[in-house]
């Protein structure tokens, strides 16, 4: 199979110029003007833009969570993202506490092979000891798995300590994973919640009012210094305000690199929304904040402070929702977003000025590959890579809604959102997976993506 992109606006982590682009078989074979080759077919691309198609790196599909499941498993989560522009997701594989990483992978395997879009794992330590740091060991070397996630919050359930994370961060470092983060304060926030709930503060302003930016930004801080002391790449995961963006900046004057992700909710969405009525839909972990933290994160976007903007997509119905009608501390944490990430952060940050087209395409797509150990198999357009390929139309307006989206969620936290740029066609390794807004792949057709060392130079 073969197939030819004309008269494209091809953008790329590092340049932005028109050519066809020619693809045979998964990967592209050829990049120029005026191309001749003989094709199955022609996409005729003129006045749209060519971009490497998207790669989430924080997404939660199937997963176990307060007593239910996220919403949308690998197929629907998947088809829903390659609709967005998004052809490639990384998981989080969850260690059950007092088990193996290995029976952790075997489960997580079994539920992503209805997935259409490719995807890995990071494996979410949870009981850190001398036999799961040999699994550790095994799951870099032998399963391509590199990424390892720890939890400072959630004690019980997820977190690990101290000791254990620093401890982790020396056999991560010795075999050349990375280890990431979900970096806020989970004592304090334990504290504040069973406070707020004592007081008979129960609505889901009081999730917000139990996360402060200092929990945040003081887990950052330790995050980073654990780093410093150990030498072990980092990266923190769904990085919301501007407390927490200052502790990394702080960890620059000692010439030290974190790496950051944000989400593209906390680039347009603040705390407001959880004094409404229905304020359970942005109920998530860390929250929503403030006007000036959406400042900061753009701002440290185009200061390279923050590489990557993900999604956390973690979805749940409303009637799972409702699970905490009168206790916040029992709603489900969760935001639907993966489908509408490439398409977001296009409209309210490339069109509006905020970033450029070149570095849309390195937070969306190449620095996750980069950091994550697939590029440049991932992540860009240039011969020899994979061809996951999003063609997408600049110019064009649209309106978000449950009536339209395609992930398995009853509503959507952008609901009459007009949207300017929308995503056209997505070929994924060389097949086309949209075009005429149908998914023209099946369940299955997702790739396992084996990942090397993770780049520390971006």
């Amino acid at each position: 199979m073969s197939i030819l992109i004309k008269n494209g606006r091809v953008v790329t982590a590092e340049s932005d110029y028109v050519a066809d682009v020619y693809i045979e078989g998964e990967t592209i074979s050829a990049i120029g003007r005026d191309l001749s080759y003989p094709a199955d077919q022609v996409i005729d691309a003129t006045d749209k833009l060519v971009m490497p198609g998207g790669i989430d790196p924080h997404v939660h599909l199937d997963m176990p969570f307060m007593g239910t499941y996220s919403s949308d498993d690998y197929e629907t989560g998947t088809r829903a993202a390659l609709h967005g522009g998004t052809t490639m997701v990384i998981d989080f594989i969850l260690q059950t506490q007092g088990d193996t990483l290995y029976n952790a992978l075997r489960t997580w395997q079994e539920k992503s092979k209805k997935a259409i879009g490719d995807y890995s794992y990071h494996i979410a330590v949870t009981d850190f000891n001398d036999e799961v740091a040999k699994e550790v060991v095994q799951m870099i070397e032998k399963e391509g798995i590199i990424s390892f996630k720890t939890f400072m919050a959630y004690k019980g359930a997820l977190m690990i300590d101290d000791g254990q994370m620093v401890q982790l961060m020396k056999v991560v470092k010795a075999h050349g994973g990375i280890v990431t983060v979900h970096a806020t304060n989970g004592d304090m926030i334990d504290s504040l919640i069973a406070k707020h709930r004592a007081e008979g503060k129960l609505s889901p302003l009081y999730h917000y009012r139990s996360q402060p930016e200092v929990t945040e930004a003081e887990a950052s801080g330790r995050f980073a210094d654990m780093l410093h002391y150990t030498g072990c790449p980092g990266y923190i995961v769904h990085m919301t305000c501007e407390g927490a963006l200052n502790a990394v900046r702080r960890a620059t004057l000692r010439n030290q690199k974190v790496f950051v992700e944000t989400c593209s909710q906390y680039l347009v969405l603040d705390a407001s929304l959880y004094s409404q009525d229905d304020g359970a839909k942005w109920v998530m972990s860390p929250p929503l904040r403030e006007k000036k933290d959406q400042t900061a994160l753009w701002s440290g976007i185009n200061q390279g402070l923050v590489q990557v903007v993900g999604t956390d997509h973690c979805p749940f119905m409303w009637e799972q929702k409702q699970m905490g009608k009168d206790d916040f501390s029992k709603i489900p944490n969760g935001h639907p977003a993966i489908e509408h990430r490439m398409e977001l952060v296009f409209s309210e940050g490339v069109k509006t000025g905020k970033i450029s087209l070149n570095k849309y395409v390195e937070v969306t797509s190449t620095n996750a590959a980069k950091i994550f150990g697939m590029y440049p198999r991932k992540g860009t357009i240039a011969i020899g890579a994979d061809a996951d390929i999003l063609v997408f139309d600049p110019n064009k307006k649209h309106t978000v809604s449950a009536k339209t989206h395609h992930m398995n969620v009853d509503y959507s936290a952008y609901e009459g959102w007009e949207l300017t740029g929308k995503t056209e066609t997505v070929l994924l390794r060389g097949k086309v997976a949209i075009q005429n807004e149908k998914c023209h792949l099946k369940a299955g057709h997702g790739q396992f993506i084996r990942r090397g060392k993770t780049s520390l130079v971006m």
